[in-house]
């Protein structure tokens, strides 16, 4: 397999993140997700280092939105009000180098377990604003399907669809996980059902139980099956490691379909 538009990303850095972005290129690497966790995140001070490795490398960049502690769907206003106002703020620092930002979909609080009608309406008020506030910059927003956790929104195809579709956005997108996919077993409906509505692609393998993010080849994902199933998405493929390590394996693995 010829690999065009493949990302590396890792929520796993501890250490300085801007600098090994400089040799993902020389794995065959065309690009990196930077990842709103830990070390990766930008402030005012960082942002200067993405300006740098945007300007001297050829890395085609997006952006995940932060995931921990962040909950979309919470009931609690001023706390939710602090979640999106931390996004906006990601989206606005990165805005001038990405088009894409992938974000994960609220869950149900123990709150929002009573109500969970409630907690869906504010996930999608929630997505429905970062939309707004990434249409300024020209920013996709791209929800991500979630894998087999408790009580969490975006696990399955249908659940997607309307999401995306109640959500309304012009600039809405998908992002496909697989591996996520995987966990539910339902990797060839989410292509059957949403195939089309594809923005951006997260690759990583596990064993079908739990979400692994295994390098490509350690799993059971039929990958071959996969990428014939996405022979005509254009977008980005995105490898989730937990080390640049387990990225070139995965690089490695592709050529080889």
């Amino acid at each position: 397999m010829q690999l065009h538009r493949i990302s590396f990303s890792s929520r796993a850095v501890v250490e300085d993140p801007f600098k090994w972005a400089y040799n993902l290129e020389d794995h065959g690497y065309t690009g990196w997700e930077i990842v709103q966790e830990g070390s990766q995140c930008l402030s005012s001070k960082t942002v200067q280092n993405l300006k740098n490795i945007y300007e001297t490398t050829n890395l085609e960049l997006t952006l995940h939105l932060p995931f921990s502690d962040m909950n979309l769907a919470g009931l609690n206003d001023s706390i939710r009000a602090e979640v999106l106002r931390q996004m906006k703020n990601y989206l606005t620092l990165a805005s001038n180098y990405v088009n894409l930002a992938v974000v994960h979909p609220g869950y149900l609080s123990p709150y929002g377990v009573q109500v969970p009608d409630q907690a869906y309406m504010t996930n999608l008020a929630s997505i429905r604003e970062l939309c707004d506030f990434a249409a300024d910059f020209g920013i996709i927003v791209a929800v991500e399907n979630m894998p087999d956790f408790p009580k969490i929104f975006g696990k399955y195809p249908d659940e997607m669809q309307e999401m995306l579709d109640a959500v309304g956005s012009h600039n809405v997108g998908f992002t496909f996980d697989v591996g996520h996919a995987n966990t539910v077993r339902l990797i060839d409906e989410f292509l059957d059902q949403l195939k089309d509505r594809i923005s951006h692609v997260h690759i990583h393998d596990n064993m079908g139980k739990k979400d692994e993010h295994l390098p490509l080849g350690e799993g059971n994902i039929d990958w071959k099956h996969v990428m014939e199933k996405l022979s005509n998405y254009k977008g980005i493929f995105v490898t989730e490691m937990a080390s640049v390590e387990g990225g070139i394996k995965s690089l490695e693995f592709l050529r080889k379909l």
